[in-house]
Order: structure tokens, then sequence, then C-alpha cells
């Protein structure tokens, strides 16, 4: 029989831990057995200064689903274009807890106070990003201009 998880604080606390020591500081606890799985199911921490690149998942199985288990997480969504859309801030006992997001919308997410969680489901297998998937009107990880992008999208939720 195959071992019951829980996801409480002592999870929440591990996988928190891992993501602060993490380069890109954001750290990913899976539930789904292997990457080839067919769903993927998984808790994703990410500390205030992590920069994910705005992107889309152009399969059509490749909706995702996001729930907020602790902190703060901003989701920004753009148009083809990098034109704002729309904004959300999701808590845990806010008005948003999560939300689903289709296959095609360009999005990104940051985290607004540390330790923050969130819960993700979306088909597998896994795949990376391919190019036309990344945002080409964003900096990609790792350039000098992320962090800027990140202050400018923090204002957004200030």
């Amino acid at each position: 029989m195959k071992k019951v998880q829980i996801i409480g604080r002592r999870l929440l606390d591990e996988v928190s831990s891992l993501a602060r020591t993490a380069s890109r500081r954001r750290k990913n606890y899976n539930f789904h057995a292997t990457e080839g799985d067919s769903s993927h199911r998984l808790l994703n921490a990410i500390e205030p200064d992590s920069y994910i690149q705005p992107h889309r998942h152009l399969e059509a199985t490749k909706d995702e689903t996001l729930i907020v288990v602790r902190g703060r997480i901003g989701l920004v969504f753009f148009d083809a274009d990098g034109a704002l859309l729309e904004k959300v801030l999701l808590t845990p006992a806010g008005e948003a807890v999560g939300v689903n997001i289709p296959h095609g919308v360009y999005h990104t997410l940051l985290a607004l106070e540390p330790g923050s969680v969130f819960f993700e489901a979306k088909a597998g297998p896994y795949a990376p990003l391919t190019p036309e998937e990344k945002a080409p009107w964003a900096p990609a990880e790792g350039e000098p201009q992320t962090a800027s992008r990140l202050a400018q999208w923090r204002q957004l939720f200030a």
C-alpha cells in the first residue's frame, strides 16, 4: 500500500526551507511518482525574489490549476504583446484562493511574502517550456532586468 502524505505545517516548512536555499528561490514537492505521469500534482514554494518569466502552455491538455495554501501570491495575465490583462491576489483566506489557467494564456506569478506555497495540478507528462511558450517581450530568468520587472509587478499589488 502506498503511503498517505499529509499536507501540513511540517511539509510546508520543509519545502519553503528548500526554496529559500535554492538558486531559483523556489522548490517543487511532487506528489506524482515520475515526470512521465499523466497527472502532475505538486506543492510549489516560492520566495519573493524568485522570477518566473511570463509564459503560456500551448498544448490543449496543459490547463493548470493553482491553489494558495500559505502566504500571498500575485498572479498577472498578459496579452500576446505583453499588455496587462488582469491581476489577482491569491491568499488562503482571501477573496481568491486559487485559479484555473487555460492553455494559451500568458501568465506569471510572484510571491508577495516569504514562505508562500501553492498547490498545482496539471496534465503530464512534464515537458520543458518551448521558445514559443516563453514571452518574447519579457526578460528570461537570470537576465539583469528581472529584478526591475519583479519590482514593477510587485507594485500592482501594493
